[in-house]
């Protein structure tokens, strides 16, 4: 195999807040000859053909109240579907998984929406809070559900859409990651060329990363169209375009040294879950940061990454 830099870290400085396809996969019909016929690329080995999954509100296993529906039907796919349907103008919701990790979240008020939350800690049991607020910043429990959970497969909440990485067949970026997919001939040769491609095509908003507000959500096509987006947007932008060519890609939230941060991972098949840029010289995986690269000496990068204790994970969505 030839060296290759495939960059996967997606790492913009940001003083970020906390904060879909049937359950079965949905094939777009598009083919890889479909679309080099048009412009004369000669598509590779790898099929690029678009599966967007579907998350469902099955009705079949569903806790409520007066304010809020938890549809866990599908939780074995690694999801929920939420919606809050009380008075209150402001809720949280928490999710706490089996490894103790407690995300908050900030649902939809005012006649809410079906959200899908996921159920990224892996097997076990799931504890579901909410709580409406009372007074200034108290807030009382309004539900509570446990979850015992098991993921038909532990890659699928990294396939599926959920509240932070929106997208289905009719997005924009589904048919963008289609196109940019088309010459590869492997996982990696499309990490790259998407990778390539945002880096090129979307600028670093400052004033949005000022003004950014408690419980934002990206939009990844908005993203795509105005060419600019914070680093969760960044983040969530390839992770939506990765997911839907069947690669596993996590949006990760942390601190890289002492300033906190959007950024995602990838799996590798060869490696497993990579973050950073995958430098491969035919017999070594090695780790970069494309970011930092662009402004700073090599030995000094490498001294910053060193074996990456300077990324401090802190969320997977």
């Amino acid at each position: 195999m030839n060296t290759r830099f495939l960059p996967l870290i997606l790492l913009l400085s940001l003083g970020l807040a906390a904060g879909g396809c049937s359950h079965m996969a949905v094939q777009t019909q598009t083919t890889a000859n479909d679309e080099a016929s048009s412009d004369n690329r000669v598509p590779g080995t790898r099929d690029n053909h678009s599966v967007c999954l579907t998350p469902e509100a099955g009705g079949v296993i569903v806790y409520a109240n007066d304010s809020i529906t938890v549809d866990a039907s599908n939780q074995s796919e690694g999801y929920l579907i939420i919606r809050y349907t009380g008075a209150s103008s402001k809720v949280k919701l928490q999710i706490t998984g089996p490894n103790g990790i407690t995300y908050t979240y900030s649902p939809s008020v005012n006649g809410g929406a079906d959200e899908v939350y996921p159920l990224n800690s892996g097997d076990g049991v799931y504890t579901v809070n909410a709580y409406e607020n009372i007074h200034q910043n108290q807030y009382a429990a309004i539900f509570s559900q446990a979850l015992d959970v098991t993921l038909r497969d532990e890659m699928l909440p990294y396939l599926y859409p959920n509240l932070y990485v929106s997208f289905d067949e009719d997005s924009a970026a589904v048919s963008l990651a289609r196109d940019l997919a088309l010459s590869a001939d492997d996982d990696l040769e499309v990490i790259s060329s998407v990778y390539n491609y945002i880096i090129e095509h979307v600028r670093y908003d400052h004033e949005k990363a000022r003004s950014i507000h408690s419980g934002y959500l990206p939009d990844i096509d908005e993203t795509l169209e105005t060419g600019t987006g914070i680093c969760l947007d960044y983040a969530a932008l390839m992770t939506a375009m990765l997911r839907s060519q069947r690669i596993p890609t996590r949006v990760e939230v942390g601190y890289v040294g002492t300033a906190y941060h959007a950024w995602i991972s990838t799996f590798v098949e060869e490696v497993g879950w990579v973050n950073g840029m995958i430098k491969f010289d035919g017999h070594d995986w090695s780790l970069m940061d494309p970011t930092f690269a662009s402004t700073t000496e090599a030995d000094q990068l490498k001294d910053f990454i060193g074996n990456g204790e300077n990324y401090i994970l802190k969320y997977v969505y």
